[in-house]
């Protein structure tokens, strides 16, 4: 039988994550896992919009945002739940399909659950899939939750 001890669900806090981790707090309860759950930052040198904001501190900046993080991935679950799934709330910077494969080998997690947006065919081309491309190179299973799907039932 399989066993989970560690259950990862990246989050950027959008609806379709906290669908994602009611999936994942299912899972936990099922299998005693411990929930860890990882906000990632892109890091504002590599936007795009980078060179126009010439005059504007991008470490401020970056700090703001991980400050921001900070205070959103505390209050995904309550105190009790923190206590309850022995959960590991992270925020770090980077490209955010290297941070979720990078998170999930160092702290060898045994399943990832993360939601997907669903952009469809053209917003898939132009702007790629980040559970796509984890799902294609995670060390352990995936499970994804569309924004449509039906609610998990224990």
């Amino acid at each position: 039988m399989t066993t989970l001890k560690a259950v990862l669900v990246p989050t950027d806090f959008s609806p379709t994550s906290e669908q994602a981790l009611r999936y994942a707090k299912a899972m936990a309860d099922a299998f005693g896992a411990a929930l860890h759950i990882i906000h990632v930052i892109e890091e504002p040198y590599g936007q795009p919009w980078a060179v126009e904001a010439y005059g504007f501190s991008l470490a401020a900046l970056q700090d703001e945002w991980v400050k921001e993080a900070q205070k959103r991935i505390a209050t995904v679950l309550t105190p009790e739940e923190h206590q309850c799934y022995r959960a590991e709330p992270s925020t770090v910077l980077g490209h955010p399909v290297s941070e979720i494969l990078r998170y999930a080998r160092d702290r060898q997690v045994d399943l990832i659950v993360m939601g997907t947006h669903g952009r469809g065919p053209l917003g898939h081309v132009v702007m790629g899939s980040v559970a796509e491309r984890v799902v294609r190179r995670a060390p352990c299973p995936v499970l994804t939750v569309r924004p449509e799907e039906h609610e998990f039932i224990s």
